[in-house]
């Protein structure tokens, strides 16, 4: 790859000073306070970020990491106050800049890469003409000049064919594209600093391992990283210096091996403890109580089940294949069966494209296969029209990965979890009372009801759509990338909520990840897909302790690991 530079071109900012000796740090922040409407959401932080180095701010969502990232961008809100004791760039003092020096500083000296590069690009430009607007706006490179560095920078993060890159849409590249094409951008201004915020959250392990590679390269070539993370075996890999903040304040702070294995904190003893793997297997990730649920053994839409069958759900021989411009097709899954023994959880690994998904919506009956069947509760149902399966559709529900888009936003939490129940067969006078109990057995109160979804955080959003999922007391639940977003003491809770429903009802689980770590947590058994076949099958620890398919052992040794 063409090395990373730092040469600062002719017709870029001169107005922040020149880079500082190695020694000395790029960002000193003490004793910063920020408020938004009077109300104090960062209170006394202090850190530094050296050329070359990596600090990271780690916590829960709300703990304030990423509005002290803001404060160095210039991006916080009209209503908010700034105070700090020191707050400098590179020697000069933030707190001074006018809007136009901001502007000249974020892009140039300051890259920004944000977690979800699909929202953070524009859909409607090629990401070649959007890396060379950042050139356009702080180099003084010529038309051609600016496309010939935007391909540069393609080629440099990593993207194969970066000219015919260059001229596609976000849309057309996948995940791991989309996030690189997102580095090239923020690099384009050869920044000293770049503020990385959840870079790889939601990424496959495999791309993730590229994109921290990347950042890993950057960090050698002199540039200081700011990194903002949820995940610590993440930040083991990259940072130099470890932020600990909860709710807005630092509770400790240190290098990787003090703070990861000599904490001093109860809160990061918590968070550390949160981590799921196989170790933690059979054993509760959070100290929230133990959920309780109505067994379902018996019932079903009106609690009067019979006899669940000891398979809930199985696949033989799935094939489908999608129609594309121009007479061509691609063919996303074949050949994939598997087995859901009753009140298990078969986990589903692979990278994104790899058909996971697709799987998972053949077995909703979203989608019909080429050829191939599903049964569930060993009845047919893959084969049925809609109009035969409608009426044993309560028996499968989905968790799906953001709940903020699978929610109607103009809807409370009582009319998202009424909807379902009154699908469902409950009677409308029974609505309020089930909806409480719901919301109860998933650790919330009756005072979410009226809440609509933008005002609940988003462990509180998953609690709910895992509330609606039960609404219909089923037999098989269908998660895809439940817990890929949320912080990780959220995720423990989510994980644990899902355990205790499991033990309790002997509900069946189909559960997409692309997070081994969860997988390893909480699966009995796994399916390994690559390029929509199965790879490799089997209990989970067998899986990943003896791999026996050459891409399985790639993905596992691309699991980050707390170092």
């Amino acid at each position: 790859m063409t090395p990373i530079r730092h040469d600062r071109r002719p017709g870029q900012p001169t107005h922040a000073p020149a880079t500082p000796p190695p020694d000395d740090p790029l960002v000193t922040v003490e004793n910063l306070d920020v408020s938004i409407a009077g109300v104090p959401v960062v209170h006394d932080v202090s850190f530094t970020v050296a050329p070359g180095t990596c600090t990271a701010l780690v916590g829960e969502s709300g703990a304030g990491k990423s509005m002290t990232a803001q404060s160095l961008l210039g991006l916080l809100p009209d209503t908010a106050a700034l105070t700090a004791t020191t707050f400098d760039f590179s020697g000069h003092d933030l707190r001074t800049l006018n809007a136009r020096q901001w502007r000249r500083l974020r892009g140039g000296d300051i890259g920004l890469v944000l977690q979800d590069a699909l929202v953070s690009l524009d859909p409607l430009v090629p990401v070649g003409r959007q890396i060379t607007e950042t050139l356009r706006l702080h180099t003084g490179l010529s038309r051609a000049g600016r496309r010939d560095r935007a391909v540069e920078l393609l080629e440099q993060v990593g993207i194969p064919d970066p000219a015919h890159t260059f001229d596609r849409y976000p849309h057309q590249l996948s995940g791991g594209l989309r996030q690189r094409a997102l580095i090239a951008t923020a690099l384009a201004g050869d920044p000293r600093l770049i503020i990385a915020d959840e870079p790889t959250t939601a990424l496959d392990v495999t791309v993730q391992a590229q994109v921290l590679r990347l950042l890993a390269r950057l960090k050698a070539s002199g540039t200081g990283l700011l990194l903002v993370s949820h995940d610590l075996a993440v930040v083991s890999e990259l940072a130099d210096h470890i932020v600990v903040m909860k709710s807005g304040e630092v509770v400790e702070q240190g290098t990787p091996d003090t703070v990861l294995h000599h904490p001093s904190s109860d809160y990061t003893r918590q968070l550390l403890d949160a981590v799921p793997s196989a170790s933690s297997r059979g054993e509760r990730l959070s100290p929230a109580p133990v959920a309780h649920f109505p067994a379902v053994a018996g019932g079903g839409r009106d609690g009067d089940r019979g006899d669940i069958p000891d398979t809930a759900v199985e696949a033989t021989g799935l094939r489908r294949v999608f129609g594309l411009a121009g007479g061509r097709s691609v063919t996303a899954v074949e050949e994939v069966s598997f087995r859901i023994p009753r009140g298990t959880t078969l986990g589903i690994v692979g990278e994104s494209g790899s058909g996971k998904s697709t799987v998972a919506r053949i077995v909703l009956g979203l989608e019909r296969p080429d050829s191939g069947e599903v049964l569930v509760g060993e009845e047919p149902w893959s084969a049925l029209p809609e109009a035969r399966r409608r009426p044993r559709r309560h028996l499968m529900q989905l968790i799906s990965q953001d709940p903020l888009s699978s929610f109607d936003p103009r809807y409370t939490v009582e009319g998202l979890l009424a909807e379902a129940l009154v699908a469902a067969g409950t009677r409308k006078q029974d609505v309020r009372r089930r909806s409480t109990e719901l919301l109860v057995q998933v650790g919330l109160g009756e005072e979410h009801l009226s809440r609509h979804p933008l005002q609940l955080s988003g462990g509180q959003r998953q609690r709910v759509a895992v509330a609606r999922a039960l609404s219909t007391s089923p037999q098989i639940l269908i998660c895809d990338e439940p817990v890929s977003a949320l912080d990780v003491s959220v995720q423990a809770q989510v994980l644990d909520l899902l355990s205790d429903l499991q033990e309790q009802t002997g509900v069946s689980m189909l559960f997409i990840s692309h997070d081994l770590g969860v997988i390893q947590h909480i699966a009995d058994d796994v399916v390994v897909m690559h390029r929509g076949r199965v790879v490799e099958t089997g209990p989970v620890d067998r899986v990943f302790t003896e791999p026996r398919d050459a891409y399985t052992r790639e993905l596992i040794d691309a699991i980050p690991r707390l170092t």
